[in-house]
């Protein structure tokens, strides 16, 4: 029954603190109260620390939307993480679209060009996707994690003592307005007490105190009003809650530091990641063998040479009439001609070419080689040979000399 008692009394008391402090929060809305305003450091702090949650929430959620574009997958980490599971492993976009090229390539045929191609193009593809997932697993380590202990952490403590300061802030403010209002009430009581008194007496002051005795009187008491003591027990309280609210917020420096380090290993697994991808690429570009102003010149001229070899006989004078005297255009026509009469010619490299493999040739550019035809070879490759070095040369490396 007593702990039944004291439940009650506990929760009445909790009511009449919460009731007097709406009270004086909507009297000071309605500018009916005073408000004690918080000292200048102590309001840029808490403006401070509001302007690092606010940003600090933007940048993690635009970074975790830049490192998985797909909403859904987020969705689905963020409750594997909730329930503190590890999320199953998913294949990437670029892992996905090197699959398809590598299975491309092996229905259409290692062994041709365009086979060949879509296979070196699938490894590197997938390649590329590994380094993303492995972007993806650091920055979420380096970087979003202490971002999201941030303000799941450090930030909702600070929020919960600024909650407090505030209703200590409250219980500040209500008291001085209780206060003032006792005072106000006590010296009405003593002003009316004198009228009564001069009543009483037949108008004659000189045996009744006057208002500003009976206050001298009231204050010489030993006994302090219960509105004052409330009054020091509330400021007290505030000025605790205050410094312990400006020992959390002045942390907020060191968070902006740690903040730092962590985009620094950001920027740097980034920086990891696009050097990686750079260097996939050109390698591909090296296993290719082609370069874009050479297949757009080696497809103009092969369309130049259809539109001619329908107006012409096929007579090699006419054909050799055809071959441009510029340097940096493919000679199909000669390159038709040299397949089907199997003998070998000179050649002019037009650009630098790094073999792929052993049984391709480097090729330096301005360099001259001799160049003939392999039945059954691929129609955009020529066997070359340098001295005592032999391999396979592209096609659109070469000009064939007369």
């Amino acid at each position: 029954m007593s702990i039944m008692d004291f439940n009650v009394k506990k929760l009445a008391a909790d009511a009449g603190t919460f009731l007097s402090r709406a009270v004086q929060f909507t009297e000071e809305k309605l500018g009916q109260a005073e408000k004690t305003e918080l000292d200048a450091h102590l309001e840029n702090l808490l403006s401070k620390a509001e302007c690092t949650k606010h940003w600090t929430e933007k940048i993690m959620k635009q970074t975790e939307v830049l490192l998985q574009p797909n909403p859904n997958a987020r969705i689905e980490e963020f409750v594997y993480e909730k329930l503190d599971r590890k999320a199953p492993s998913r294949t990437n976009n670029q892992e996905v679209l090197g699959q398809y090229m590598i299975d491309a390539g092996n229905e259409f045929g290692p062994g041709t060009a365009y086979g060949n191609a879509l296979i070196k193009c699938g490894e590197t593809q997938k390649r590329i996707g590994m380094a993303d997932r492995e972007l993806i697993q650091t920055s979420a380590i380096n970087f979003l994690t202490p971002l999201r202990n941030f303000i799941e952490g450090d930030y909702k403590t600070i929020a919960k003592e600024k909650k407090l300061l505030h209703n200590k802030r409250l219980d500040l403010d209500a008291a001085k307005t209780r206060l003032k209002k006792a005072k106000m009430a006590e010296a009405k009581a003593i002003y009316w007490g004198y009228c009564y008194c001069l009543s009483t007496r037949r108008h004659s002051a000189s045996s009744c105190p006057s208002p500003a005795q009976s206050q001298l009187l009231s204050c010489g008491s030993t006994k302090e009003p219960e509105s004052e003591q409330e009054l020091r027990i509330t400021q007290s309280e505030f000025d605790r809650q205050a410094e312990i609210t400006r020992l959390l917020l002045e942390g907020i420096s060191s968070t902006h530091a740690h903040h730092l380090r962590c985009l620094n290993d950001f920027v740097e697994a980034q920086m990891t990641y696009y050097a990686q991808c750079y260097q996939y690429m050109l390698d591909l570009q090296k296993q290719l063998g082609s370069f874009p102003s050479a297949f757009v010149s080696n497809n103009n001229q092969s369309s130049a040479t259809s539109m001619s070899n329908a107006s012409v006989s096929s007579s090699t004078a006419v054909t050799t009439s055809l071959l441009p005297s510029t340097s940096n255009t493919v000679i199909t026509p000669t390159v038709s001609d040299l397949k089907e009469s199997s003998g070998s010619r000179k050649a002019r490299v037009l650009y630098d070419y790094d073999a792929a493999n052993s049984s391709e040739l480097s090729l330096l550019a301005d360099e001259v080689i001799t160049v003939y035809s392999i039945v059954g070879m691929d129609s955009d490759w020529l066997m070359g040979e340098r001295g005592n070095q032999k391999g396979k040369v592209p096609i659109t490396y070469l000009e064939l000399l007369n």
